[in-house]
């Protein structure tokens, strides 16, 4: 469904339960991974997916589609809230990314597949690390958000030319980073 739908949804579902429905089923699972990818912990993302949610209802009314796409507006008012916690939390929570990365069935299924997944895992969150701040977001709602450039650009106040560029520039790093390790 194009951008246009879901501002004409968002926009029903003021007063409409279905229209509600339809956008909380489809943009819940793009804002919980895109909370998950940064706080690594479940109890803590579905806290933070809570309070995006309870923002986007007190504040669906004032959704103007003139200014932003739904996505983006919504997406905006994730970063924000994730940005309140963060202020509110010292520390970022050290788990494991165990449950982002879900590998196969039989990749789980044989000891050395699980062994090469956790490796590959491992491997991969050391070289995401290595990469600035800036690098990090932008490919935690490129792949977690499931954001296009345009909607990434919006949300962070930036040209959508400028977010390929950071991304092109993120992806080479992290392969020069894995193929050295």
């Amino acid at each position: 469904m194009d951008e246009k739908n879901w501002n004409a949804i968002a926009q029903q579902a003021v007063a409409d339960d279905e229209a509600f429905d339809e956008l909380y089923e489809h943009f819940f699972p793009k804002i919980y991974n895109l909370i998950y990818a940064r706080v690594k912990n479940a109890a803590t993302a579905d806290d933070i997916v809570s309070d995006v949610f309870i923002k986007m209802v007190e504040h669906l009314a004032e959704f103007d589609s003139s200014k932003a796409s739904f996505a983006t507006w919504l997406s905006r008012i994730a970063t924000r809230t994730l940005t309140d916690y963060y202020r509110w939390q010292s520390h970022r929570q050290n788990v494991e990314w165990d449950d982002v990365f879900s590998p196969s069935v039989d990749e789980k299924e044989r000891p050395e597949g699980q062994l090469l997944v956790k490796e590959g895992k491992s491997e991969l969150l050391m070289a995401l690390g290595k990469l600035s701040e800036r690098e990090q977001r932008i490919i935690e709602l490129k792949f977690w958000g499931e954001m296009s450039n345009k909607e990434i650009a919006e949300t962070l106040d930036v040209s959508a030319a400028n977010v390929g560029v950071i991304l092109f520039r993120a992806m080479g790093s992290l392969r020069k980073i894995l193929g050295e390790e």
